[in-house]
């Protein structure tokens, strides 16, 4: 039986191609396959390769792939040999339930280049179904005086296959008192009845069991059966009759839940025709899900969801069955309107998610499927996309659409597109769906980046310290990646014969223009340079933008004046006579400033004046003029202080001294400005200078009593020590030799007459004082108190040159570090070649005629000449008294220190407005005898210094 049914399932498996040369431009082709269902998985369906002519290796370079709309693939394609299999087990029945044709379609598609092929299966039916009643025992009850040829239906059997393979007849056993008549349906089905052929008699039998057997059309055949027990009920005359045999309505798919649907009613002629009952009869489950019926009203109502993708018409049986059992049977036809509740359905079959800039017009992008489940006009759509796009959308076959470029494509503007795709059906109102596809433009480098400027003018300070930042350029590069990475650099070139690059400097990355050098813009005060800004594609694009760069003036110079030109000797005076009127020009302060702009606006202001009641300065012109008639009251000399101030901040000024003499004649300016010089200098800040000079005043004073109390310790001390040990000491002269570093060989007393302004002072060339000639120690004041006790005979002794034996000897001969040095007036030097007092030591003793007394200086004494000394030195005490304390050979006077200070330039000058020539330096004359040694004054013994000689 197994080998039986298998050959009849290979006899119904046979596949036509019909190769429908339906060739466009997008779509190379159809071909449509006959299959049975119910086929194993992995049956060769057909060799798609040879029906479409096609190479098999065309399969594996073009990557053929298959699809499917709703996403349920029951073919396959196996890419190496080329053929169709069976993927998924196919069920005609699942698949296109009572629909008797039934086909499966789908495409393959292949790439590069981009090609459609529609394949259509047609699913052919096979007897895989036996008839199945809906309930396996059937309770029928029917009056006893049920008249003959009365007609009961019966549910009948269900067999999903079609065609031959359906139900095709029924048989009923007994057939005593009822016979069975099967009436055709207009629709092909197959509507069973009892008939009631031969009465019933209720007291005979009440009880009747029937074997109703339905069979289909198949090889092998197929059946079913289903128990019938009849109860005979007591007699009821009349059977409640349908108003209609058949009703007609429609509904609205998605109608709402309770909505009626229509209403059936029967009549009975019995009295009981009020209790009639209705009922569907032979409803199927998803009748039942979707309406119901009042069994007392008749009314049929929606309890579920009515789609009519699903389900376009229902045809719905109904019974009337009174109390005594008599029933009739009706039909309800439903139709569902369609509604346009489904969306259109976007399918991307293939995509290219990225597309250079420069890709030519036509070139494909995607593939798309569009469907609508919905039928008629709500199933019609039209796709397409946003307006101002560089693509288009391509009909290729019915609901097949391809997206292409329609124009040149530029990342720079726009380096993505979010391409929206829009189907839109045409129901009432319309649905719509979108889908949008992310497309990503791949960049080119045909862009040079620009800047941000056609040109660029910076301002920089002058005096900026170096590296300093002036100023930062910016390019920018529509491309992307490396095609927009942007370098900047400085184009070569010159400034004041100098490289550019000395001066300015560029950060290649961050376009940063700082300084090398600082600034003058008294010197340069602009110049221009030129940056390139190149990205770093291949080839490179550049572009250059002119820079100006300008300096800015600082406020670093201060006013100069011009007139009147200052001078530091000479006196200049602008003379305003006394009859001058107001307003009276006296003069003009010419001043210019180098910096420009506001700091080198100039103002001026009178800042001091002797009488500022008289003068008065313009402030934009420094025009000195009287603000009042001059009268004689007004003194001769007068003097203006003018400040010249520039506008800079901070601000900076110039102080010019005015000399006005206001007088008629020249000689009466000449008088008064003879010493004018000599005139204080006003101060800025008075003050300030006053407390300085205060606090300066008050210091010098207490240094001045601490040095005067110093100094008369020290004398008392030196007199107490000199008068314990003058009478113990010898004298022993010494005469110090020429020295070849300009030591000169007199000494010379002066008397010096001073003022409190030394350039007035003079100075009397006295005498000078012989080599032999010792100055007495206990004096210690000044030269004109020296020179009053000389007159006073006191103390004047002067000694003859010793013995040229006597000497001392090297170890013992006296320096500039002696203890006790010879103390006369300090005097300030001339250097040899600024003297006047003198020809040099060398030039006085070369010559053979040596002036007396001014002879070669004697070599130290011997020990001989020593010991004779001090041996002659007890009857000589009164000597002794010439020199000083705890005089020894050791400590001999030093008579350089006394008479020259080597490498002073000190120098001896008079009073420069007197300019009284000094006299050359007399030759010395003879010495007169010396005088014996008077003894030593005690400090009672002195002369008290009168009140004229301490001035």
């Amino acid at each position: 039986m197994e080998s039986r049914r298998k050959g009849c399932l290979h006899g119904w498996l046979f596949y036509t191609v019909c190769a429908l040369a339906l060739f466009a431009t997008d779509v190379t082709g159809q071909i449509r396959y006959s299959i049975p269902e119910e086929m194993a998985v992995g049956s060769d369906v057909g060799n798609i390769a040879s029906d479409l002519g096609l190479d098999p290796k065309r399969l594996i370079s073009g990557k053929a792939r298959v699809f499917t709309a709703d996403s349920s693939e029951y073919i396959g394609l196996d890419k190496e040999n080329g053929h169709l299999v069976i993927k998924n087990k196919i069920d005609r029945e699942e698949l296109c339930g009572e629909i008797s044709a039934c086909s499966v379609s789908f495409d393959v598609i292949l790439e590069n280049p981009m090609e459609l092929y529609r394949v259509t299966a047609d699913i052919q039916d096979i007897n895989d179904n036996s008839p199945v009643f809906p309930k396996s025992k059937i309770e029928q009850e029917i009056s006893e005086l049920a008249v003959l040829g009365a007609r009961f239906p019966l549910e009948s059997a269900i067999d999903p296959d079609v065609g031959l393979n359906t139900l095709q007849k029924y048989t009923l056993h007994p057939t005593d008192h009822f016979k069975l008549n099967v009436q055709n349906g207009e629709d092909g089905s197959k509507n069973v009845e009892m008939v009631l052929h031969s009465p019933l008699d209720r007291e005979k039998k009440q009880h009747h069991n029937l074997i109703l057997t339905a069979f289909d059309g198949g090889k092998p055949q197929r059946s079913a059966t289903v128990q019938i027990n009849i109860v005979v009920l007591d007699a009821n005359d009349n059977a409640p009759v349908f108003s209609q045999s058949s009703y007609k309505t429609s509904v609205a798919e998605n109608a709402a839940k309770g909505t009626i649907v229509t209403t059936v009613s029967a009549t009975d002629a019995d009295e009981s025709s009020h209790s009639i009952q209705y009922y569907f009869e032979h409803a199927t489950a998803t009748v039942k899900a979707l309406f119901t019926i009042d069994a007392d009203s008749g009314e049929v109502t929606v309890m579920g969801d009515i789609d009519y993708e699903k389900n376009k018409q229902f045809k719905i049986k109904v019974k009337a069955k009174d109390h005594g059992g008599l029933t009739d049977s009706s039909e309800i036809i439903i139709d569902v309107i369609d509604v346009n509740d489904n969306k259109p359905k976007i399918t991307v079959m293939s995509f290219s998610s990225a597309v250079s800039e420069d890709a030519a017009p036509g070139t494909v992008i995607a593939m798309i499927n569009v469907q609508d489940l919905d039928s008629g006009e709500n199933s019609k759509i039209a796709c397409s996309i946003g307006l101002n796009s560089p693509f288009k959308i391509v009909s290729s076959l019915t609901n097949y659409y391809n997206l292409v470029t329609d124009s040149g494509l530029d990342r720079e503007q726009t380096a993505e597109y979010n391409i929206t795709i829009t189907a839109v059906d045409a129901g009432n109102p319309p649905l719509s769906s979108k889908e949008i596809l992310n497309l990503k433009i791949s960049d080119v480098n045909d862009y040079a980046p620009q800047f941000e400027q056609e040109s660029y003018q910076a301002f920089i300070a002058e005096n900026n310290p170096p590296f300093t930042t002036i100023l930062s350029v910016k390019a920018e590069d529509m491309d992307w990646g490396t095609n927009a990475k942007v370098s900047y650099i400085l184009i070569d070139g010159d400034l004041n014969g100098a490289p550019l690059a000395s001066y300015i400097s560029i950060n290649s990355e961050t376009g940063v223009i700082s300084t090398e050098k600082s600034f003058d813009y008294e010197q340069l005060k602009s110049f221009k340079i030129q940056v390139k800004a190149q990205d770093g594609g291949s080839p490179p694009l550049c572009t250059n933008v002119t820079l100006d760069i300008i300096i800015q003036d600082q406020n670093d110079n201060a006013p100069q004046v011009l007139y009147p030109v200052q001078t530091g000797g000479s006196v200049v005076a602008e003379i305003v006579p006394r009859a001058a009127d107001v307003g009276y020009l006296v003069t003009k302060v010419v001043a210019v400033d180098v910096d420009s702009g506001q700091n080198a606006w100039l103002s001026y202001k009178l800042q001091k004046a002797t009488d500022r009641a008289l003068f008065e300065v313009g402030l934009q012109n420094g025009e000195i003029r009287t603000v009042r008639q001059v009268t004689d009251k007004d003194a001769v000399k007068q003097k203006l202080t003018v400040v010249v101030e520039d506008n800079g901040q901070p601000s900076r000024s110039a102080v010019v001294t005015i000399n006005v003499a206001v007088a008629d004649s020249f000689p009466e300016v000449l008088s008064e400005f003879t010493d004018f010089t000599h005139d204080k200098e006003y101060n800025n800040n008075l003050t300030f200078y006053l407390v300085l000079a205060l606090a300066v005043v008050s210091l010098l004073f207490i240094i001045s009593i601490i040095a005067i109390i110093s100094v008369k310790i020290y004398r008392w001390r030196q007199n107490k020590l000199f008068y314990k040990s003058a009478a113990n000491l010898p004298v022993i002269p010494y005469y110090p030799p020429v020295y070849a570093d300009g030591t000169l060989q007199h000494v010379y007393n002066y008397e010096m007459c001073g003022t409190t302004d030394s350039r007035m002072s003079d100075i009397k060339f006295v005498r000078p004082y012989s080599q032999n000639t010792l100055v007495s120690q206990s004096r210690l004041g000044t030269v004109q108190r020296e020179k009053t006790e000389q007159e006073n005979d006191v103390l004047t002794l002067e000694q003859k040159p010793p013995n040229t034996d006597w000497r001392f000897p090297p170890n013992q001969r006296p320096g500039p570090s002696g203890q006790h040095r010879f103390h006369t007036l300090q005097q300030r030097w001339t250097p040899y070649e600024k003297s006047r007092a003198g020809a040099r030591p060398e030039d006085a003793g070369a010559g053979a005629g040596v002036i007396a007394g001014t002879g070669p200086w004697p070599n130290p004494p011997t020990e001989a000449e020593q010991i004779h000394a001090l041996m002659a030195a007890a009857n000589a005490s009164e000597a002794t008294a010439t020199l000083g304390p705890r005089y020894n050979p050791q400590y001999g006077p030093d008579y350089r220190q006394n008479v020259y200070i080597p490498g002073s330039t000190a120098t001896l000058t008079a009073n420069p407005q007197q300019q009284i020539p000094q006299q050359a330096l007399p030759p010395p004359q003879a010495l007169p005898p010396a005088e014996a040694p008077k003894s030593a004054q005690t400090p009672a013994s002195k002369k008290k210094p009168t009140k004229k000689d301490k001035k």
